[in-house]
């Protein structure tokens, strides 16, 4: 498919609507809503002390760019609005004269006591007393996934009203925590307005998580505190930018993850509250008699071969990044957002092309997932140039090294894998991005909201999901964990310390990987949920985060704490380049791979299941910081094995810096000099500075 060219800029996709929404005006408040369907549309304006009082409405006029305009002088901060729309029947539309939609474009909602929305006119007016984004560049950036209500919900060092909230989240005391850890952006689970499926509500569970969505420009006002959910969707907005300003003025970036890919209005038989109702048959994917085409998997499908959804999206990503301040996005089901008119996916499509190119949204870190379940919706490493990515088979081989593999030696004394593929992942992944993209392309992660936590991959192979009311049926099967040899809690120390050395393998990994890491909330110490994969539908301490940890654990954060600490200080384990063999790039790395006995590696050294020892030797090549050149010596079986450290031009001595065969730091250690023997436990990694 050929696309048209793109003028990047605000409402650079419906021509002379200027911008959609309510804006002031000398007399009142203008709004405008988008529909090439509708007949008739109004605007209908509800009393504020009683959102179910219709006070006005007024008739909206329409122009040749389908843009849908009216007036009133009671369309100002505190307004409680909505939008009605007349058209035609067929199997394709859903008007509906008498339902009052939310405007796509709201900055605020507010619920009836009928349980009914209407749209809020705000007064965003923020001072930001000089505090900008902290502008984190990639290749020292570390992700941590959060959800904000889970996040503080338990923390007993937050006021009783902060916790679970947007000012939680904002509060010296968590992000003393954060910034302790030493992770640079925290990503949040999605923010904007969402609402439970009614398959949920009616089983008396929650969608927690949060990938339903209302309205792409509002917050959820359940995670604000009680005052300022009383005080209305002004005070939510401004609580979230005060959250926002403090994580800044802190140093830490706040990325959000957003679902444009489809609503809440789930399929045919799910409610009518907003797009739908304003046109259907712009708006979501459907076949000619009306049915949904779903790649989803939650009903519906916004349909991104059209512009009026495409510049909803760069609109609402324009609002997040400048108005509330946000530093990034992460685009759940991105292929989504990609696929053409014929549903297939485009890695030119223009809508990520305008997402990457947009001059208002330069410097913001957009993440893609780069998949959806439609067909060939596993697009992995086919974003384009200014995308990161989700890096799933980075995922798959570290938690095979450290896990299935072990479990495979163990059943039939032969790991399943040798260790060359777990060491494109380690050097960044280059048989997957481009050259050009570089190893910062690959977001590198073990764990993520959905699936096992760390804990959790080393104590369960299968998944416990009977809570979720699915008999079991929901969740993937396919894990690539490995319990150690007892399904769950135990208390036998010897597998609670081989399952703690395999949670310090797999967070040192990550985060001595080329990439950029992201680590997930309750990782750090080992957060269970008792094996349950997909969490989603619970609002409880099952998945919110504790703050009293046992000893294992406290030891387990001060694991992560030096790893994150070790990263910042060796700019060799972040390259921004992917090095070329005989030449020297700047930021990028020279590698050196040597087996056990401290030779290069052979064809049966990278290939053989027996032998899984490797020396990653790799030296930086300076542009903007000093010269550092690190040794990681990786043994991925587990009996223990004798190294000989390798001798290489400039290497004079090698410093221990981490082993994750012990929770404490190595302290006093002289360097070792080339040649010299070393044991390395079974199943450990052992870092070294060398000199």
């Amino acid at each position: 498919m050929t696309h048209e060219a793109l003028s990047v800029g605000p409402m650079s996709l419906v021509p002379g609507s200027g911008t959609l929404g309510v804006r002031a005006t000398s007399t009142g408040g203008l709004l405008k809503v988008w529909s090439a369907n509708a007949t008739a549309m109004e605007l209908c304006l509800y009393d504020e002390r009683d959102s179910n009082w219709l006070s006005s409405a007024v008739a909206m006029r329409r122009d040749e760019n389908d843009v849908w305009t009216a007036e009133s002088p009671d369309l100002v901060a505190g307004a409680l609005y909505t939008v009605r729309a007349t058209g035609p029947t067929g199997p394709t539309h859903r008007f509906d004269p008498v339902l009052d939609l939310v405007d796509p474009y709201a900055r605020g909602l507010a619920r009836t006591s009928a349980g009914e929305w209407r749209s809020t006119v705000l007064d965003d007016a923020f001072d930001w007393e000089g505090v900008t984004k902290p502008a984190i560049p990639l290749d020292h950036s570390v992700f941590y996934e959060a959800h904000v209500k889970g996040l503080t919900k338990l923390n007993t060092d937050l006021p009783e009203a902060l916790r679970g909230t947007y000012a939680g989240l904002g509060h010296p005391a968590t992000i003393a925590y954060l910034t302790g850890l030493g992770i640079t952006a925290i990503e949040l689970l999605p923010i904007h307005q969402s609402i439970s499926e009614q398959r949920l509500i009616k089983q008396g569970l929650t969608n927690y998580w949060g990938y339903n969505t209302l309205n792409f420009f509002t917050p959820h006002a359940e995670y604000a505190t009680r005052a300022a959910q009383a005080g209305g969707a002004g005070d939510v907005l401004r609580e979230v930018k005060t959250m926002v300003k403090n994580l800044h003025a802190a140093g830490l970036e706040v990325i959000l993850d957003v679902v444009y890919n489809h609503t809440a209005e789930e399929g045919a038989d799910g409610p009518t509250t907003s797009l739908r109702g304003i046109d259907n048959a712009s708006y979501y994917r459907q076949t000619e008699d009306g049915t949904y085409i779903d790649v989803t998997g939650c009903g519906n499908t916004v349909d991104f071969s059209a512009p009026a959804a495409q510049q909803l999206v760069l609109d609402s990503l324009e609002y997040w990044a400048n108005e509330v301040q946000v530093d990034g996005f992460r685009f759940d089901l991105a292929v989504t957002l990609g696929r053409d008119d014929g549903v297939e996916y485009d890695p030119e499509h223009p809508l990520l092309a305008a997402i990457v190119a947009n001059p208002a949204l330069a410097g913001v870190k957009m993440i893609a997932e780069p998949w959806d379940v439609g067909m060939g919706g596993w697009q992995v490493g086919n974003f384009p140039l200014g995308f990161l990515e989700w890096n799933d088979g980075y995922r798959d081989r570290t938690r095979d090294f450290w896990l299935t593999d072990v479990g495979a030696a163990r059943a039939g004394d032969s790991a399943s894998n040798g260790i060359g593929s777990f060491a494109r992942r380690l050097a960044g992944s280059a048989h997957v991005f481009t050259r050009e993209r570089g190893p910062l392309a690959s977001v590198n992660f073990v764990t993520a909201h959905d699936g096992f936590t760390m804990a959790d991959l080393t104590a369960y192979n299968e998944k416990h999901n009977l809570g979720n009311g699915e008999d079991n049926r929901d969740g993937t099967g396919n894990n690539h964990s490995f319990n150690h040899g007892v399904e769950g809690p135990t208390d036998d120390e010897g597998i609670r310390e081989a399952r703690c050395r395999a949670q310090r393998n797999m967070l040192g990994t990550l985060m001595l990987s080329a990439g950029v890491p992201m680590i997930t909330a309750g990782d750090e110490f080992g957060r269970s949920q008792r094996g349950n994969n997909n969490a989603y539908c619970h609002d409880s301490e099952l998945t919110w985060m504790a703050w009293e940890h046992d000893e294992w654990q406290r030891g387990m954060l001060e694991v992560s704490r030096t790893l994150a600490r070790l990263r910042r200080e060796n700019p060799a384990l972040r390259p921004v380049r992917f090095g070329t063999f005989g030449e020297t790039v700047p930021s990028a790395n020279q590698m050196d791979w040597y087996n056990k006995e401290g030779l290069s590696m052979s064809d049966a050294d990278w290939d053989s299941p027996a032998e899984r020892t490797l020396q990653y030797l790799a030296a930086s090549t300076p542009e903007v910081e000093e010269f550092n050149r690190i040794l990681l010596v990786v043994h991925g079986l587990e009996e223990p094995v004798t190294v000989t450290l390798p001798e290489h031009e400039g290497v004079t001595g090698y410093e221990l810096i981490w082993d994750s065969s012990h929770t404490e730091p190595p302290l006093g250690h002289p360097p070792l000099p080339p040649g010299s023997e070393r044991t390395v436990v079974g199943t450990s990694m052992q870092l070294f500075r060398a000199h």
